[in-house]
């Protein structure tokens, strides 16, 4: 009780998540018998995952390709590609957000790659802006559910599932949320007349456009193919990513110096610093669950609601988006995954699709307020503010609420690809 109590206490107040997992610990461990240096343990247990070597690389290859202009290529294609049609523009970032999260694995970092260049874009074609922020920051969250995706990494950890499998699983729901939300953008641009400067197709310039971010457009297949073909694991597809992605830059795009390389570096430590700390406290907080038989306990209270496998992957989604309004991405997945598995287990639920489901309540949170990362990151770039963006948004929350019901009903659109394999 005392546990759970200031773990509460810490999220209300504030507290840094660290400190939030760590404290309610650290303060059964001194009313125990447990000696101190359990911690000590804990927390070096917690970062000593091979898999979680992926994270800071795969990080850093985006930060460098979005420096390197590979973001123009990837534009430049998708406008050549369906430029006339009503909403070109807008459903050209929708596909760039898909492709560059094939690089970035990050919401956030693939709003801001792809925003920067399109949201101004789309205003200068005679889009609202603040439509021209909510597409893309909707087509951000493609960022975590298409592979390779940091949370997934997460949470792969903490379940003990492939990380392979994971992202292989993503494929299918990653397209199937793409192809929504850019119907939902055509309809709403017919709706409303947005079609800015339609661009024809033209063969010659598509082809064109193909030739010269050759390299850029390769990057995915390289990264990918490599996994799927049994070439590399994810980490080693992370340091190839690297690799890669300083290639392109210095050699095929030679418009990097050591500054912007510096700056990469930078914006990956920072980002992968802070997941050291938290994987760490997160260890041993999850030690403090299963001493407290709180997973168990959640488990008897929810089953006391429904037994079905639908109807608590409903009601657990539910749950997942209130929090994911308030949580962070990576602290909702560390803090409820060792609760909510063992429950979805006993379920005969998948624990890979039960992870497909935990990424897409948390694009929601990408585009809810008051956290909203993706809003927050989208309306700094259109310099409005982001309760004008928040509100032109909900046709696209609509939109994977939808796409979140299809995965649940359907498990094999997770599965499909990963019994293929097996």
């Amino acid at each position: 009780m005392l546990f759970a109590l200031v773990f509460v206490v810490c999220l209300l107040i504030g507290v840094p998540i660290f400190a939030a997992l760590g404290v309610p610990a650290l303060v059964e461990l001194l009313m125990s018998p447990i000696p101190l240096a359990s911690l000590a343990h804990s927390l070096f247990d917690g970062v000593d995952n091979f898999p979680l070597l992926a994270i800071p690389c795969f990080v850093l290859a985006g930060a460098v390709m979005a420096r390197a202009g590979i973001t123009d290529d990837i534009v430049n294609v998708m406008r050549a590609l369906v430029g006339k049609a009503w909403g070109g523009l807008a459903i050209v970032t929708i596909l760039s957000c898909m492709f560059f999260a094939a690089i970035s694995g990050s919401g956030p970092g693939t709003v801001a790659a792809i925003g920067t260049l399109l949201i101004p874009a789309m205003q200068r074609d005679g889009y609202p802006r603040d439509f021209a922020a909510a597409v893309a920051s909707s087509g951000g969250t493609l960022g975590i559910l298409l592979p390779p995706s940091n949370p997934m990494i997460v949470y792969g950890v903490l379940a003990s599932v492939s990380i392979g499998d994971l992202f292989l699983a993503g494929l299918v729901p990653g397209i199937l949320m793409g192809a929504l939300l850019i119907g939902t953008t055509w309809f709403l641009s017919r709706r409303n007349g947005y079609r800015g400067n339609p661009v024809p197709f033209d063969r010659q310039a598509f082809l064109r456009s193909l030739w010269q971010g050759k390299f850029s457009l390769a990057t995915p297949f390289v990264v990918l193919g490599g996994i799927y073909g049994g070439i590399f694991t994810p980490v080693e597809a992370s340091v190839v990513a690297v690799v890669y992605a300083a290639l392109v830059a210095v050699v095929v795009k030679r418009n990097m110096g050591f500054a912007d390389f510096w700056q990469a570096l930078g914006e990956a430590s920072t980002v992968c610093g802070g997941l050291v700390v938290i994987m760490g406290t997160a260890v041993f907080f999850g030690e403090f669950l299963a001493l407290n038989q709180i997973p168990q306990k959640v488990a008897s209270v929810l089953l006391t609601v429904t037994d079905d496998p639908i109807l608590m992957l409903l009601l657990i989604s539910v749950i997942l988006i209130i929090l994911g309004m308030f949580m962070e991405t990576l602290s909702t997945i560390i803090i409820l995954t060792p609760i909510l598995l063992p429950l979805v287990k006993q379920l005969g639920i998948d624990p890979i699709h039960f992870g497909i489901i935990l990424v897409v309540t948390s694009e929601i949170g990408f585009l809810t307020p008051p956290l909203g990362v993706n809003l927050f990151v989208a309306s700094s770039i259109a310099k409005m503010r982001i309760e004008d963006v928040a509100r032109r948004v909900m046709p696209f929350i609509l939109t994977i609420i939808v796409g979140l019901l299809v995965l649940i009903w359907f498990p094999q659109i997770s599965l499909v690809l990963v019994e293929l394999k097996r």
